[in-house]
C-alpha cells in the first residue's frame, strides 16, 4: 500500500531510555517511550495520530474540524495545536464526566484550568455540554457538524481520542522506533488506536502489548478488535486479530474515567521522586500504578517498554 499522506507536527522518534532505579526496585529491564515530549502541543501521543488526521482533513478541503471528549482531553488541546498550525477552526463538544461516573465533588478535575487554559489559547470553540454517556456526546459532535455543514462550511469529523484506522496506523508505525528486544509493551489505553496499532505491529514477534484501561467498559476488546480489522484493510493484511490479541488490565480505573486515584497519585509521585519524570492523574498514572503492582506479582518480566502516553497539564487541574 502507499503510506498515507502526512503532516510533519511531532519531533520524531521521540526519546527511549532506561529507568536504572525502578529497573532495580521492581526487579525488571524498565524503559520508557517518552511521547510526553514530542515537541509539539506539551506532547502527548496524540499528535502521531493527527499527523495523518490532520493531512486527510486538509486533503478534503475542510475548513473546521468537529470533535468531542471530556472537558481536560489531552486530544482536544492536540487537535487545538494542529488546527492552529494549518489554519483549520477547531470545535470541540466536551462534558466534564461520563453520566455513568459519579466520584467526590473532590475528585474531579476542575474545568477552569490544565488542557482547558491551553484550548482557549489554540483558540479551540469548547461547546459544554451535560454530563452523560458518551454516545450522547457524539450526538452532540454531530448535530455541530451537521450545524456547520448548514451554514455552508466543509466540516472534517475526528472521533474521539482520533481513534480511527489512520490512527491506529500511526502506532503500527510507530513501532519501528522500538526494535524487536522487549518482551513487554505497557501503555495506558482507552479509545484503543494505541495498542490496536502496536499489536499488529508486533503480532508473531516475542513482543507483548499490554493496556492499562483507563475506562472501565468490559466490551473494549471488542472494539479494539473491530478498530484492527479496519486497519488491516488500510494495510491490506490477509487477517485480522481477535480481540484475544488486545490483553487488558482493568484492575486500575480507580473511581472511574476521569478521575484520579490513590494509586495512581502515587505512582505519579514515586516516578518523579525515582526518576524525575511526570506521568499524568487519568491515563499515565493510573497505567504506571499497574506496571508497579504487576511487577511486583512477578506477571511480567524481562525487558519491559513503558509507553508514557503524555498528559501532563492536567496535573495543573486537581
Amino acid at each position: 500500500m502507499a503510506p498515507p499522506p502526512k503532516v510533519p507536527l511531532c519531533l520524531l522518534p521521540t526519546p527511549m531510555h532506561r529507568l536504572d532505579r525502578m529497573s532495580k526496585e521492581l526487579g525488571i529491564d524498565l524503559w520508557i517511550k517518552r511521547d510526553d515530549l514530542t515537541g509539539f502541543a506539551l506532547g502527548g501521543n496524540k499528535g502521531r495520530k493527527l499527523e495523518y488526521l490532520i493531512a486527510e482533513a486538509l486533503q478534503t478541503g475542510a475548513e473546521v474540524v468537529v470533535t468531542c471528549g471530556a472537558a481536560q482531553s489531552n486530544f482536544v488541546r492536540q487537535l487545538g495545536a494542529a488546527c492552529a498550525m494549518v489554519g483549520l477552526q477547531c470545535v470541540a463538544a466536551v462534558m466534564e464526566l461520563p453520566f455513568e461516573d459519579e466520584p467526590a465533588k473532590g475528585q474531579r478535575l476542575r474545568v477552569d484550568a490544565g488542557n482547558v487554559v491551553l484550548d482557549h489559547l489554540l483558540g479551540v470553540e469548547l461547546r459544554h455540554f451535560p454530563d452523560d454517556e458518551w454516545e450522547t456526546l457524539y450526538a452532540y459532535a454531530e448535530t455541530i457538524a451537521v450545524e456547520l455543514e448548514t451554514q455552508g462550511r466543509k466540516v472534517y469529523r475526528v472521533p474521539i481520542g482520533g481513534s480511527s484506522p489512520l490512527g491506529a496506523y500511526a502506532f503500527y508505525q510507530a513501532a519501528v522506533e522500538i526494535g524487536n528486544d522487549f518482551d513487554w509493551i505497557v501503555s495506558a489505553s482507552s479509545s484503543g488506536s494505541t495498542q490496536t496499532g502496536l499489536a499488529y505491529a508486533f503480532h508473531n514477534t516475542k513482543t507483548k502489548v499490554l493496556g492499562i484501561c483507563s475506562d472501565p467498559e468490559p466490551e473494549i476488546a471488542e472494539d479494539f478488535a473491530d478498530l484492527g480489522q479496519k486497519l488491516a484493510r488500510l494495510l491490506s493484511l490477509p487477517y485480522s486479530l481477535p480481540s484475544s490479541n488486545f490483553p487488558l488490565n482493568f484492575d486500575f480505573v480507580g473511581p472511574g474515567y476521569g478521575v484520579p486515584s490513590p494509586e495512581g497519585d502515587a505512582a505519579i509521585e514515586r516516578l518523579a521522586r525515582t526518576e524525575g519524570i511526570f506521568l499524568d492523574p487519568i491515563y499515565s498514572g493510573k497505567a504506571f500504578a499497574a506496571l508497579i503492582d504487576i511487577a511486583k506479582k512477578g506477571e511480567i518480566k524481562g525487558q519491559v517498554l513503558f509507553w508514557h502516553t503524555g498528559g501532563v497539564p492536567t496535573l495543573f487541574a486537581r
